[in-house]
């Protein structure tokens, strides 16, 4: 029973409680009567203290792809998952339910990107998922290289450049209302860029000298925190020595990785990006066979809980 503000736990031994949520776990700030606890790595969050909130906030987004390599597409971005306030998720999806939890320790588990890829005609290679509690968010998928299509993810990988007159990638597919797909590549030498959280990969377009490789899908802005950050973009696709590398690569925003292509021995080589740690962005796709050969990698993922304290 409750005597005088205190829960009584029998025979006159009582403990006192707030009205306001208590927990720990990553690293926590404040945003005037909120705290936010950011985990950049897995770990663990403990709830020590429930009243008369259980419901928390939540941001969880997954490891993005890497891109792939030859004529490789862009890596798809993380899965996007949000419950704050008027904010939306991925894939076009309005913003979730807050989450009811106990008090009790979750596993917070955070995805890794896709690590770059660096032999030749290689696809790129999928994050992974990041959870806590009952919400999952599904990893990136890598890029395609030539015809290969982009992997299916979160949001799906950018396609591969064509490598012949008769075969195209086209972009891998996102996950409902966390990602969007890929986009395809374009005969010849040019692929797709990425899928992010808010926008399909775009299309590689034009001829083997003019054309330009895939931008990657935009991605989202949250202030869970309380400050703006992007996050969740898609890899920009690559472009081979053939095509106009000042102009054509991939570009990537909100923490993905633009495109790169070129050859060193011509002096026109661009080196691709990675995604951006902690964003879930995904890696650009390289364009050529020549050194450096190497593609982005995915940036690692991120989970975020917000709760009233006071």
């Amino acid at each position: 029973m409750t005597m005088f503000g205190y829960n009584t736990l029998g025979f006159g031994s009582f403990t006192s409680r707030g009205n306001f949520m208590a927990a720990t776990g990553g690293t926590i700030t404040e945003d005037g009567d909120f705290k936010v606890h950011t985990f950049n790595t897995s770990g663990t969050f403990t709830v020590t203290n429930l009243d008369d909130d259980e419901v928390v906030d939540f941001l969880v987004i997954a490891g993005g792809g890497s891109g792939g390599i030859h004529y490789g597409g862009g890596g798809g971005a993380g899965g996007y998952r949000n419950s704050f306030a008027s904010e939306a998720s991925g894939g076009g999806n309005s913003s979730e339910t807050v989450l009811t939890v106990a008090e009790q320790a979750y596993t917070i588990t955070v995805g890794a990107g896709g690590a770059s890829r660096t032999s030749d005609g290689q696809n790129g290679l999928d994050g992974t998922d990041s959870v806590f509690s009952s919400i999952t968010s599904v990893a990136g998928g890598g890029g395609g290289q030539r015809a290969n299509a982009g992997r299916v993810g979160g949001s799906g990988g950018g396609g591969g450049d064509g490598y012949s007159a008769h075969s195209v990638g086209v972009g891998g597919a996102g996950t409902a209302n966390q990602g969007f797909a890929g986009g395809a590549g374009n005969v010849p030498h040019h692929a797709g860029g990425g899928g992010g959280a808010a926008a399909v990969g775009v299309n590689a377009t034009g001829s083997t000298t003019t054309g330009n490789a895939g931008n990657g899908g935009t991605g989202l802005a949250s202030s869970i925190t309380g400050s703006s950050v992007d996050r969740a973009g898609g890899g920009g696709g690559g472009l081979s020595n053939s095509g106009n590398v000042s102009t054509g690569l991939g570009i990537a925003t909100h923490g993905g990785g633009s495109g790169g292509g070129g050859t060193p021995s011509l002096g026109n080589a661009v080196d691709c990006e990675d995604g951006e740690a902690n964003t879930g962005g995904g890696g650009g796709g390289w364009g050529d066979s020549s050194s450096p050969n190497a593609s982005g990698a995915g940036g690692s993922g991120v989970v975020i809980i917000r709760y009233q304290f006071q």
